[in-house]
């Protein structure tokens, strides 16, 4: 009985080797699989960066590439805008020296306009193959125009200012014009009362050529009047990066007497090239980090509200 039971038992060894060569096994194979995964990894993020550059290489030679609009097109435009029924209409003077300046403007040009108005698609479509952006008082209106015309690209803003209140406001931008309300700066990041620091956050990096204040309403006490956007303006003509060290700034109805005060104290009267029926057309340079006033001469403002 115990031979039958030695010779029936088998036992099986494992050899330390064996154990050790499948966990070896098992951290090369880990090893392997977490490299294939980084692989995938880079080269997603570096495959996504090259698409992303290669479309803004194409849109700028597109953009470029892309004839401007023709004297004859742009001419017809101005025309038949400016002899329209609408009673809020621009007159044909002052929508032709904003045409010029888009016209003369080196290609992609971008435009900023304070105000939606009877104008909106004009503006749009003298800035061909450039960038028009549109800020308007009314969240309800921007929002409606952009629906009407998914090519326009609006945005709404709150004014906080009162035209009754232009004295006072004025004043304290010149109490701070070395600090919140310097001429030079990023107003995103701005407590200046009249600088408006909650406009898109890409804004505020575009170099604009041509700004134009038509916005927003100013014609009674209570009203938010265009010292915030004529100010703002100011600051990011002077601020520019890159690009044209100039740009060209126009104020409508520039015979209010506060649109007149306040282009004076922040476009700055030796700024202003030209002055006709209700049109300033001030022209801006790029000013140093370091400038701490708007304005190289000093004046006095004017007295009457014709």
């Amino acid at each position: 009985m115990k031979n039958n039971l030695t010779n029936g038992t088998k036992l099986i060894l494992l050899h330390p080797y064996i154990q050790k060569q499948g966990s070896s096994n098992r951290l090369w194979l880990l090893a392997f699989i977490s490299f294939l995964t980084l692989a995938f990894l880079v080269t997603l993020i570096y495959t996504r960066e090259s698409i992303t550059t290669t479309t803004s290489t194409v849109a700028a030679a597109v953009a470029a590439a892309s004839p401007p609009l023709s004297s004859a097109v742009a001419r017809a435009l101005v025309h038949y805008a400016s002899n329209s029924n609408s009673t809020d209409k621009m007159s044909h003077t002052d929508i032709k020296q904003i045409a010029d300046a888009l016209r003369q403007c080196s290609h992609p040009c971008n435009f900023l306009v304070f105000g939606l108005t009877h104008e909106t698609l004009l503006w749009k479509a003298l800035n061909h193959n450039g960038r028009t952006v549109f800020i308007d008082e009314n969240r309800y209106y921007a929002a409606y125009i952009e629906e009407k015309y998914p090519e326009i690209e609006a945005y709404d803003v709150q004014y906080a200012t009162k035209l009754s209140d232009m004295p006072e406001l004025i004043a304290a931008v010149k109490e701070q014009v070395r600090n919140e309300c310097r001429p030079v700066q990023n107003l995103l990041f701005s407590e200046c009362k009249l600088g408006l620091n909650d406009l898109p956050n890409q804004l505020y990096e575009v170099d604009w050529d041509v700004i134009l204040v038509d916005g927003p309403r100013g014609y009674w006490p209570e009203a938010p009047g265009r010292m915030a956007a004529i100010f703002t303006a100011a600051v990011l003509a002077r601020s520019k990066k890159g690009g044209n060290p100039k740009t060209h700034v126009f104020v409508h109805d520039f015979n209010m007497k506060v649109d007149r005060i306040t282009s004076d104290e922040f476009l700055c009267r030796e700024n202003l090239v030209k002055s006709k029926d209700m049109m300033g057309h001030f022209v801006l340079e790029r000013m140093d980090s370091n400038a701490a006033q708007f304005c190289r001469s000093s004046h006095t403002p004017p007295s009457s509200s014709s």
